[in-house]
């Protein structure tokens, strides 16, 4: 055998097996890669799992698009301080509060290139993602919020071609105002997209800035992405989105979860079908617009929807609950009694929404949040399910149960009362400890015998949680 054939077998010998080897290895970081990111876990695909454990979303926060606030990294660490591990980070970039910034370049003259980045901006939310990634605190993306675009945020945007050197009225197919409430779904900003009106001079814009944000987004693994807040746009608008930020990922080598989130309260509605009957377009469903309702349509609604999900469940995610005293959308017993009923009732997420419309990470979101915590420490969300049905004696938004029958039950108590538990098929003894949300503090503990319906009764008027578990000591 010659020399060269030799040579040619001895690097064979050793390249095969070491590209082998190497192909395995990335294959392998590229299952943790793919087991690490935020994505339904797998075992109860109704909740999340992000490296590889399951986890159940909790936040509050002052603001929504909360990369451009000056003291978000005192924020992030406040808020982990109450154990809330969600955020909802708008894209918004209206200057209501004064510290916000463009995403583009401003000129000398005061006008926008939209060519040009401010780099600013992008530094901002380049931080967020660092900062919220070592804090394991999980950040849902609204890629589009409708209200940037119409009456007074719309006059001084940067996409107003009076405010550009990039295009005009006529090229853009826009005009000056759009006095109308956003609702009204008549800004030609959301008519873009190919199967719209296929507007190509503004889509490119629009593409250039998703894929910006993808830039620094893509390189995390704890990133949802939602493309619009509350809209009533047309149904092709967030399909596009939706696909281009997939492909996008697809083509990094990533695998991403996104949503839509409609505006209508009704979650029976077409527009929220348009998600909930998609799941091959869409990961999960944001249903805060059921946070508009009150009581026990509140929970009924929310629980029509596990229903409807039932043959191929998603995460349900609550990142908007609205509800504080002198807000537009109920008081603080309306926001706690909307973030207790979906956590109760199975969701995936629950963010208190910012002042005042919300309890943002104010002392009763925060001590609620520590409450969820509490209980969570004794008794998995997603180890029960809503269980009414096993109440007795219970008046309209009393209470609420999640059960697994015989070995563990939480009841919430929305202001106080007493419900008859049926426990006649579990016998033997229970251990209850009672949470007051109010606080966030332990309450007492109290011990049940089973084989019967037994009479609970809250300690005291208020918010209380219990957590009702079948003693180590019960014989089988």
């Amino acid at each position: 055998m010659n020399t060269a054939r030799i040579g040619f077998l001895l690097i064979v010998g050793v390249l095969v097996p070491w590209l082998l080897a190497a192909g395995a290895m990335a294959e392998a970081a590229d299952a943790a890669d793919l087991g690490g990111r935020i994505q339904p876990w797998a075992e109860n695909p109704r909740y999340w799992q992000y490296r590889g454990q399951p986890v159940l979303l909790l936040g509050g926060s002052k603001d929504d698009n909360l990369f451009q606030i000056p003291d978000l990294k005192q924020h992030l660490d406040e808020m982990a301080a109450a154990g809330a591990n969600y955020i909802r980070n708008t894209m918004s970039d209206r200057r209501d509060k004064g510290f916000e910034l463009y995403p583009f370049r401003q000129l000398a003259d005061g006008k926008y290139d939209l060519d040009q980045w401010n780099d600013e901006y992008w530094k901002r939310f380049e931080n967020m993602l660092r900062w919220t990634g070592e804090r394991a605190v999980l950040v849902q993306i609204e890629v589009w919020d409708r209200f940037d675009y119409a009456r007074d945020h719309w006059e001084p945007h940067p996409y107003n071609p009076k405010n550009n050197v990039n295009y005009t009225y006529e090229q853009a197919g826009f005009v000056e105002h759009y006095p109308d409430h956003p609702g009204r779904n008549k800004q030609p900003f959301f008519f873009t997209t190919p199967k719209q009106r296929n507007n190509a001079v503004v889509l490119p814009y629009q593409q250039r800035f998703v894929d910006k944000l993808l830039s620094y987004s893509l390189q995390y693994d704890h990133v949802l992405y939602c493309m619009d807040n509350e809209t009533s746009g047309q149904e092709a608008w967030g399909a596009y989105w939706a696909g281009h930020i997939r492909q996008r990922a697809a083509e990094a080598g990533k695998q991403v979860c996104v949503t839509e989130m409609w505006d209508a309260w009704d979650l029976k509605s077409e527009e929220h079908r348009r998600t909930l009957d998609h799941p091959e377009r869409y990961d999960f469903c944001d249903v805060s617009q059921n946070n508009q309702k009150k009581g026990q349509e509140h929970w009924d609604n929310f629980q029509w929807v596990r229903k409807h999900l039932a043959a191929q469940p998603r995460p349900l995610n609550t990142v908007k609950t609205y509800g504080a005293d002198g807000g537009r959308f109920g008081n603080n017993q309306d926001g706690l009694e909307r973030w207790w009923r979906h956590v109760i009732g199975g969701a995936a997420s629950a963010r208190f929404h910012r002042p005042d419309s919300g309890l943002g990470l104010s002392q009763p979101a925060a001590n609620s949040i520590r409450a969820a915590r509490k209980l969570e420490s004794l008794i998995r969300l997603w180890d029960v399910e809503p269980a009414n049905e096993w109440l007795s004696d219970r008046a309209d938004n009393e209470a609420y149960l999640a059960a697994r029958p015989g070995v563990a039950y939480v009841l919430y108590f929305t202001n106080g009362g007493a419900v008859g538990l049926d426990l006649t098929g579990a016998r033997g003894p229970f251990d209850v400890r009672w949470i007051d949300i109010r606080s966030g503090d332990w309450g007492r503990r109290e011990r049940l015998l089973g084989g019967s319906v037994v009479a609970i009764r809250a300690p005291a008027e208020g918010h209380w949680v219990a957590a009702i578990l079948r003693s180590p000591s019960s014989a089988d």
